[in-house]
């Protein structure tokens, strides 16, 4: 059975292209939500094997939406990447502090997030 991933990104034209990307390349299911709210809904509903959050969004950004993520029950367990396009390693560490599983610095080659998104949930297929 396929991974299960869900790509919150306010962005339409990223999540169509990563979805894309991870569907034919890695051979995954892509979900997808178009913000924090939708993200939480559809987490709770279908319970991925993980989730890549954009971290800056309108409304709920990533953090916020991770924040209420933790604190339901059923979604808490979910691994969180988040996707930033900050690359300084100190606007890396207040992200790192949340206790998510990891960071993918935007933009990326799409081979190179495969990679890691295998390499931080540690996914050997």
């Amino acid at each position: 059975m396929p991974k299960r991933i869900l790509l919150i990104d306010d962005e339409d034209g990223a999540r169509r292209i990563i979805q894309f990307s991870l569907e034919a390349a890695a051979g995954w299911e892509v979900l997808t939500a178009a913000s924090g709210a939708e993200g939480l809904s559809i987490a709770a509903k279908e319970l991925p094997d993980a989730i890549l959050l954009d971290v800056m969004m309108p409304d709920l950004d990533g953090p916020a939406t991770f924040k209420q993520l933790q604190e339901n029950l059923t979604t808490r367990s979910i691994p969180v990447i988040m996707l930033t396009a900050k690359a300084s390693p100190t606007e890396h560490q207040p992200l790192a502090q949340l206790g998510i599983a990891g960071i993918i610095t935007k933009p990326f080659k799409i081979p190179a997030l495969i990679a890691q998104i295998r390499k931080i949930l540690n996914w050997q297929d």
